[in-house]
């Protein structure tokens, strides 16, 4: 179950911000643990008391919420986080945007792009902005007929059941597909959700002339959590997207989780 123990990668700025938020919501519907971690590179005391201090800050944003605050030295943000997740069995890091991207969509900067080729955890990126609800409204996958996705399904489907919330299943339509066989997919994706959790999966063909039209022209509801399964040329247990996924990742409105390959 993605969220039993939840690492959130914390700055100061406005997307370390969101991610703090995230986190703390996703624990509390999950009831796992939540550390806090703020990443500081060797041989630097100056910014390890600076790591400190965004920790202490951290802590008065979240007020009563149960968490563990680390400062954590690494020669990259990316790889410490990954490294502290492995070492105290978190289940998913959330991190925030890079600055200066576009409001409302995830930017990648250099610590997600890390997380994005090596973390052997889970990944979850918050768009520009983005506000966390209380809870999560319903899960999306974003499906493509090959073993990593068929894996991926049934995961979420069983996060979904553990939520108590809805699952989508989505494929995208670009205009250079069988509309039947993208449709056929989706109905064997349907039935592995039903045998491995009994729940019967939505599912949704978004059709556009690219991902971003093809996002766009489907609903998205307030509180929707997207997830991608990593691309079949990821190691085992590391995450790695493709480049559709990718684009996919680019282009939503609300938060992504990338799964390793092999998730369990």
């Amino acid at each position: 179950m993605i969220g039993e123990h939840v690492v959130v990668g914390y700055t100061g700025e406005s997307g370390g911000r969101d991610a703090l938020a995230l986190g703390a919501a996703i624990t509390r519907v999950t009831g796992g643990e939540l550390t806090v971690a703020a990443i500081y590179p060797p041989g630097s005391p100056g910014l390890a008391v600076e790591a400190q201090a965004g920790l202490a800050h951290a802590a008065e944003e979240l007020g009563g919420v149960p968490a563990e605050y680390i400062a954590f030295e690494s020669r990259g943000a990316g790889r410490g986080l990954s490294v502290l997740a492995g070492r105290i069995k978190a289940d998913l890091i959330v991190v925030g945007s890079a600055g200066g991207g576009q409001a409302g969509r995830i930017s990648i900067g250099a610590t997600s792009d890390s997380l994005l080729h090596l973390s052997s955890e889970a990944v979850m990126l918050t768009p520009a902005g983005y506000r966390a609800p209380a809870e999560p409204s319903r899960l999306t996958l974003a499906y493509v007929h090959r073993p990593q996705c068929d894996e991926a399904v049934e995961r979420v489907a069983q996060a979904a059941l553990r939520l108590g919330v809805p699952l989508r299943l989505i494929t995208l339509d670009l205009r250079t597909d069988d509309p039947g066989r993208l449709g056929d997919d989706l109905a064997l994706a349907v039935r592995l959700a039903w045998e491995s959790s009994g729940i019967e999966a939505e599912t949704e063909i978004a059709e556009g002339h690219d991902v971003t039209a093809a996002l766009e022209a489907i609903e998205w509801l307030s509180g929707e959590l997207l997830v991608c399964a990593a691309s079949e040329d990821a190691q085992p247990h590391r995450v790695f997207l493709g480049e559709l996924a990718m684009k996919v990742l680019r282009a939503s409105s609300c938060p992504v989780t990338v799964l390793p390959r092999g998730f369990s």
